[in-house]
Parts: structure tokens; sequence; C-alpha cells
């Protein structure tokens, strides 16, 4: 099965792509880790991603693709793969459907885990830090056994300057902006399968599961 992964910061995305990794064995392919592979195999490609990446400029989509074409001819896609992170623009979304189409396998399923702004913004905004040992909390999902003091050493927890909310509504707002055109374009070809996030974990993978079930 052949997947592309969608959603905004906080929808829990990580999440339910371990748990699809899980069950159906495919590979979970990010951006970031076929970058990083990409560049520590030393291929042509990697060194021209690093070489564009050590002056602070993007990569161009050429070569984004290019590093795409080679993670997804790798065997242990030959079952399918995962897609996370990628495509981020409508010309990337038109160059991997061509990809694929080369490749002979294509896209089966974009799933489009959407979760309201608000609770958004409720996930993201109630985050705390140890500052001293690095614990993670969350003030409804997650909190220490004393309000704002770490479990493991007593230090006052913090909260981010990138999680306060201000902030975090301005990054949602950009996600958004960008992630729209690729539903609209992917619901136009007929891929979109959208599962609402703002349920139990393991009810949203029920939902997504059912959909995948379909593939088997």
């Amino acid at each position: 099965m052949n997947l592309i992964l969608m959603g905004l910061p906080g929808a829990g995305k990580g999440t339910q792509a371990e748990k699809i990794v899980e069950k159906y064995q495919i590979p979970h392919i990010s951006t970031g880790d076929m970058f990083r592979s990409a560049m520590k195999e030393g291929t042509d490609l990697g060194k021209k991603a690093q070489s564009f990446m050590d002056q602070g400029e993007l990569v161009p989509d050429e070569v984004t693709i290019g590093i795409v074409r080679e993670r997804l001819s790798k065997p242990d896609c030959q079952a399918g793969f995962l897609l996370d992170g990628f495509p981020r623009t409508i010309a990337q979304a038109e160059a991997l459907e061509q990809l694929l189409a080369e490749l002979a396998t294509p896209l089966q399923y974009v799933l489009h885990v959407d979760v309201p702004k608000d609770k958004l913004i409720e996930r993201l905004t109630g985050r705390r830090i140890c500052p001293e040992c690095g614990a993670t909390y969350h003030v409804i999902f997650n909190p220490p056994k004393v309000e704002g003091i770490c479990d493991h050493d007593g230090t006052a927890l913090i909260q981010r300057d990138d999680d306060r909310p201000e902030t975090v509504s301005k990054r949602l707002e950009v996600n958004a902006e960008q992630t729209q055109p690729l539903l609209d374009f992917y619901q136009d070809k007929g891929y979109l399968v959208t599962v609402d996030g703002d349920q139990d974990i393991n009810v949203v993978f029920e939902e997504i599961d059912k959909q995948l079930q379909t593939l088997v």
C-alpha cells in the first residue's frame, strides 16, 4: 500500500504513523529521514542537498524529487510506503505523481488526520518542559504529580516560546494555508481520506485501519 500522511502540527500524525507501520510493515518515510540517509550514504543527490542546506538555502524540487526516487526504489518499499512531510507543494505533488507512474507504484490513499484549530492550540500550548532533565509534560494529557513541578528532580517547569498561544496560532495558520491546496489536489484525484483526529488515538487508528483494510 502506497500512502501519504497529512495533518497539522499537534494532530497526532506521528502516533498514527507508528501504528500503521507496526501493523502493515511498510517503511515510514519522512523528508528529514530521506535527506539524512542520502547525505550519509554520500549519493550525488545527497551531496547536492547538503551543499544547499550548508548555505542555509532551500533544496530545489528537482533534487528533493530525485532523493524521493532513490528512497522509493529501495527494496523495503516493494510492499508499499508511508510518506510523511512530502509533498509540501502542488509542484512536488505533480512531480510525485509522475515519479510513481514511472515506478509503476500508484498512490492509493492520502490520509488526512483532521483536528479543529482550537483543539490543536489546546494540545500544543499545554506542553511544559523541565529545563533541567528535559522531561516533557502536558497540563491536560500528561500533568506532573505536583502542578508546575518536574516529577524527577523538582525543578519548576517552563513553557517554550514556540508553545505560546500566539506563536502556535500563527504557525497553524501558515501550515493550514500551505496544506489546503494539497488537500484540494488530492480530493480532486480521489485519493483523500479525512479522519477525525479529535478522538482517542486508538479510535483514530481504527478509522484509518478500516480504510486500509480495503487495500489488503
